[in-house]
Formats: structure tokens, C-alpha cells, sequence
């Protein structure tokens, strides 16, 4: 199954994520299908390439909820921003 996903590949203390297209199952700084955009957090740059990012959702592929989220606040797609919450793991450990 493919996922739309960031994958860090900023600096130490300076991060920088590419949106890609990639297996779920695959590390997130391993091999991808394709890249289809850049984020920036600190500068608040955001980058994407809406036309190809249509036609993986139209494919199959399933945005993260932060890609879900940043998708939306740039019109990409339309739809309701999903809630991002704490992951299970995380919760076990508190």
C-alpha cells in the first residue's frame, strides 16, 4: 500500500521534509516512489506538486494525517483536517 509521507532530510536543528510517495512498510528515510514536494517548517515554505499528488490519491495512495492536514490548508484537496493525536506506543510509556 502507498503512503504519502515526510521524510526528513534538513540539518541538525534546521529540518526540512520531502512530501513523498512511498510503500507504508518501507523506513522513512528509505527508497520512495517519488517525490512530490517540499516543507520547510521554520520558514514556513511549502511546496508541492498538486497535480501529481491527485493522481497517487486517485491511485490508491493514503496521505498521512500531517499530509493530510498540510494538503488541505493549501486547497489541494478538499476535505475536514483530521485530528492528530499521540501515538499508542507513546501513551503506554506515559
Amino acid at each position: 500500500m502507498l503512503r504519502i509521507r515526510l521524510s526528513r532530510v534538513g540539518k541538525k536543528n534546521n529540518p526540512v521534509y520531502k512530501v513523498v510517495v512511498a510503500e507504508k512498510q518501507r523506513p522513512v528515510k528509505g527508497k520512495f516512489v517519488e517525490s512530490v514536494g517540499m516543507y520547510n517548517p521554520l520558514r514556513k515554505e511549502i511546496q508541492l506538486d498538486a497535480e501529481r499528488i491527485k493522481y497517487w490519491i486517485s491511485v490508491g495512495a493514503q496521505p498521512s494525517r500531517t499530509v493530510h492536514n498540510l494538503l488541505v490548508k493549501n486547497e489541494v484537496i478538499e476535505a475536514p483536517k483530521v485530528k492528530i493525536t499521540r501515538s499508542k506506543a507513546t501513551e503506554a510509556a506515559a
